[in-house]
């Protein structure tokens, strides 16, 4: 049998980087999360890069980035056009 791997998902939006940072630890501290997932679109997507690297070179150094992917969302917008937007998952495991 495959080992169950729990994971928890951040989702990155506005709030300051800290704010996440703080999540992501509390996630990996108080969860049995072996993992957290960092997920952003658009223009949070600089501050997800920022915030796991926070959490890995100043808080946590035991956790390692383990999958950066990358894709781009259809979203329909109020007035009925799409859009194409780019959208980031990075995972931290300990």
């Amino acid at each position: 049998m495959a080992e169950s791997i729990e994971k928890d998902i951040v989702y990155i939006g506005n709030k300051p980087q800290m704010s996440y940072v703080l999540a992501v630890i509390t996630q990996f501290n108080e969860g049995k999360a072996s993992e957290v997932v960092l997920k952003a679109r658009g223009r949070a997507i600089s501050r997800t890069v920022d915030v796991a690297e926070i959490v890995k070179n100043k808080f946590m150094p035991n956790v390692k980035i383990d999958d950066i992917r990358t894709s781009t969302e259809a979203i329909t917008r109020e007035d009925g056009t799409a859009s194409n937007v780019s959208a980031i998952e990075i995972t931290l495991r300990k």
